[in-house]
């Protein structure tokens, strides 16, 4: 596959990462290299990276535990700290080798250690490949409140090599589709036909399909480096998605949703709200939560769940001026972004989903 040009760095995908990557290792004089892992990642994926690296540099390996429960501020010390005791220095390179938590995370860490050095992405989940590549967003949660604490910062390159796919539970691929299935409703209704007959199971022929996902969300990067205008919409479904997260996460008698599980439940009630408001067509919502429910089954929720969820939307990064903004649709690939939907709309929304 071609390389993908974003605005600051280049996206390498399967056999030119390596290639790419080590000629850059060759070219830069960095005084260490330091790698970035999860304890799943440091077993399954690391051995086989590292097997690709033509380096004499001295590389230290930094193991954080996995999970979404992790990507906090107390991690960002225990790395800030390992970084201090390794020598790391201004000219030292951070790889951050796992999924969406390593590379948000790692990328804040690179971007605030001794105010800022290098690093690379390597992606190793289906999520992070279609959607932490492109945009150089960075940050970690604040306790369970997603990603509110970070800044945008780009990584040198983001090498996306497919063959980690095999490391993932199924659970795992079906979470990343949900930003894939996102990109088609607010962008492309072909893709979104094509995605909404795909099986999790198919991932070995997912290569195209993660093309063109990463090609979608660079094209709206590229319009709005700076989320003023056509990069909300890649928010579509993440205002009440992360905020089901969330409160799944505060409330230790829920299951733990991953983020694609969460944001499936979002994209079926801000589609929902896009009919209430803009007349979205009904047969569409329909079909929309039907393959939605179909990939991620239905989550029960309680009536006092609704209130809890609905206060934890004031904390949604999009909000400005006392609003809670959402992006809904008028049709797939015809977005309406700064959307203001009443709780009483919001508990419809959530009706039509538990129906």
């Amino acid at each position: 596959m071609e390389s993908i040009t974003t605005s600051n760095y280049i996206i390498f995908f399967n056999e030119n990462c390596y290639i790419e990557l080590n000629n850059f290792l060759r070219k830069t004089d960095f005084s260490k290299i330091f790698i970035l892992v999860d304890t799943n990642t440091h077993e399954h994926c690391l051995p086989y990276f590292l097997s690709q690296l033509e380096t004499e540099n001295v590389i230290e390996i930094i193991e954080i535990k996995a999970g979404e429960i992790h990507k906090n501020i107390e991690t960002c010390a225990g790395v800030w700290n390992a970084l201090s005791e390794l020598d790391a220095d201004r000219k030292s390179l951070i790889i951050n080798v796992g999924g969406g938590v390593v590379t948000d995370l790692g990328g804040f860490v690179a971007s605030t250690f001794k105010r800022g050095i290098k690093y690379i992405n390597v992606p190793t989940s289906l999520l992070s490949m279609v959607d932490a590549s492109v945009g150089g967003k960075t940050g970690v949660d604040l306790g369970t409140l997603k990603n509110q604490i970070g800044v945008i910062n780009f990584s040198e390159m983001v090498l996306i090599d497919t063959q980690f796919l095999n490391t993932l539970p199924t659970k795992e691929i079906n979470s990343g589709m949900a930003e894939m299935l996102k990109h088609g409703l607010i962008q492309d209704e072909a893709y979104w036909k094509k995605m909404a007959n795909v099986k999790a199971e198919d991932y070995k022929n997912f290569d195209t399909l993660i093309y063109e996902s990463v090609v979608i969300k660079n094209n709206i990067v590229l319009q709005d480096p700076n989320e003023n205008g056509l990069r909300k919409t890649l928010n579509y479904g993440h205002t009440l998605g992360h905020a089901i997260e969330s409160y799944f996460l505060l409330d230790r008698d829920k299951p733990t949703l991953l983020h694609g599980e969460a944001i499936a439940i979002g994209m079926i009630l801000a589609t929902y709200l896009s009919k209430k408001l803009f007349n979205f067509p009904e047969e569409k919502l329909d079909f929309i939560k039907k393959i939605l429910i179909h990939n991620y089954g239905k989550i029960t929720f309680k009536k006092h769940d609704y209130k809890n969820i609905i206060e934890l939307l004031k904390f949604d990064k999009k909000n400005s001026h006392g609003n809670i903004n959402f992006v809904l649709l008028e049709d797939i690939a015809k977005t309406k972004i700064d959307c203001i939907v009443t709780n009483e709309l919001i508990l419809e929304s959530f009706e039509f989903y538990s129906t």
